[in-house]
């Protein structure tokens, strides 16, 4: 398992489950990581190599943060649904209870 960086950003999707944010975030910073690196994601602002996502996983009803690590980021034309992340490639680290 790839040791986690604390001291980069992670990114975070909540796919529309606001009413988990205090959750995830509980739950990221339990991790590790300080409230100031843990960013909302946003469709039209990426990350950079080597920078995390956290996304609630699996949607409608997640139960657990999957953590990923940006590996590839490339221009693309952004979609609807991922906007500019449609360009990011990544690596599963790690999972982690939303609880």
């Amino acid at each position: 398992m790839t040791e986690i960086d604390s001291q980069k950003n992670i990114y975070l999707f909540l796919h529309g489950r606001m009413d988990l944010k205090e959750k995830a975030m509980n739950a990221l910073t339990a991790k590790g990581f300080a409230n100031d690196k843990v960013i909302m994601a946003l469709p039209n602002e990426v990350g950079n190599v080597g920078d995390y996502m956290a996304m609630l996983w699996m949607p409608p009803n997640p139960d657990h943060i999957k953590i990923q690590q940006i590996t590839k980021v490339e221009e693309v034309k952004p979609d609807d649904v991922t906007g500019l992340w449609k360009g990011v490639s990544k690596d599963d680290i790690e999972s982690i209870p939303l609880e």
